[in-house]
């Protein structure tokens, strides 16, 4: 299995990073592979995969460094720099637009696992990596950008919160699969057969990305490492999730977006932080929503989770079935960044590629294909 070796500081001292490019990087990958893990990814491919395909096939050198880079086994180490806290997409593109040719090439040589095609023997690999990540970014991602930065921070609070219930094993256990805490300063990263790697003294950022794949492990030699993990499920299958427009006419579009959204349990932050409205006005929406029985609460450690009654399993269905479209619900001003961080959960409602000189390291969990 690959695993590092951590010392308590450099524990102590992890945190959680969210990155637009690594949630970029997450959606290019979803592109290449065409398989989406819910029906949000499958109407999103839907909407963006015909002009990423068309627009590769308008440029065959990047369609084969896409290719190439995302190989079988190994992530070419350039595209997936380690994120770094408070980094803009453009500062964090630039660092992929900043790697060096030749470390390029020797990169794609290891995620090839063979010898590197003539039409990759160039200069200028970098650069053209980096314009299809910032196309990816621009016509992809961005537009939804707001909406997804408040998923990965529903994600980030509930991780948060299991800190306080199991400690740091069990956020590291939780990650994804092959993630685990072995004890005795050992963190699992994978379950693939690589050397242990020694990164204590160094900065462990743990990224989540809204795409449901499997994710991927990144790091700059003795400073910084980074696990990039798909974000929970029931939280990114809801990443655009429409509001019927009856049911909005009839609670409310705010209220009804609540509603909409509780598929699976959430808590008042997560829901906090998925609306965009504040933590007052979501309280008062579950409040009229449980008293009216079309939601129930029940307490999971120092949480409290709300879910859909039968009545209002009844009720959103009948609104998803009737006239009137879907509304484009807008969250409260200025509440998705601040309201998230203003409050915790309540407590009354509460990948080693082998070894190699370069600087950067990433590898997939599993096989993409290329």
């Amino acid at each position: 299995m690959g695993w590092w070796l951590l010392d308590a500081d450099t524990l102590a001292r992890s945190r959680f990073v969210i990155s637009p490019l690594a949630e970029t990087f997450a959606s290019l990958k979803l592109l290449h592979a065409t398989t989406p893990a819910h029906p949000g990814e499958r109407e999103w491919l839907r909407a963006h995969l015909p002009a990423y395909q068309a627009r590769l096939a308008e440029d065959p050198v990047t369609a084969r460094l896409i290719r190439a880079g995302l190989g079988r086994d190994w992530i070419a180490d350039f595209l997936t720099p380690a994120p770094r806290d408070g980094e803009t997409f453009a500062e964090e593109v630039n660092r992929v637009r900043a790697a060096r040719p030749a470390d390029a090439r020797a990169h794609l040589l290891l995620s090839l696992a063979g010898p590197l095609p003539a039409v990759l023997e160039r200069d200028d690999l970098p650069e053209r990596a980096a314009v299809l990540l910032e196309w990816v970014w621009e016509e992809t991602v961005r537009p939804y950008w707001e909406r997804r930065r408040r998923v990965l921070e529903a994600d980030v609070l509930a991780r948060t919160a299991r800190m306080g219930r199991g400690g740091w094993a069990g956020v590291l256990d939780s990650l994804r699969p092959g993630t685990r805490w072995l004890g005795e300063s050992r963190f699992q990263v994978n379950l693939r057969a690589y050397p242990p790697r020694e990164i204590s003294g160094a900065e462990l950022v743990l990224v989540p990305v809204t795409p449901q794949r499997q994710g991927w492990v990144a790091w700059e030699e003795r400073e910084r490492y980074a696990v990039v993990y798909p974000c929970a499920g029931a939280l990114a299958g809801q990443a655009e999730r429409p509001v019927p427009a009856s049911l909005g006419a009839l609670l409310g579009p705010a209220r009804a977006s609540v509603l909409t959204l509780l598929d699976s349990p959430l808590s008042t932050t997560q829901l906090t932080a998925l609306t965009g409205q504040t933590l007052g006005s979501v309280g008062r929406h579950l409040k009229v929503l449980r008293e009216s029985g079309l939601i129930t609460r029940r307490r999971a450690g120092r949480s409290v989770l709300y879910s859909r009654t039968a009545a209002g399993e009844v009720l959103l269905e009948a609104g998803r079935a009737g006239p009137g479209g879907v509304l484009s619900v807008r969250p409260d001003q200025g509440a998705a960044s601040g309201a998230v961080h203003r409050k915790a959960e309540e407590g009354a409602d509460a990948e080693h590629r082998g070894p190699t000189t370069t600087r950067r390291g990433a590898v997939p969990d599993a096989a993409s294909p290329a």
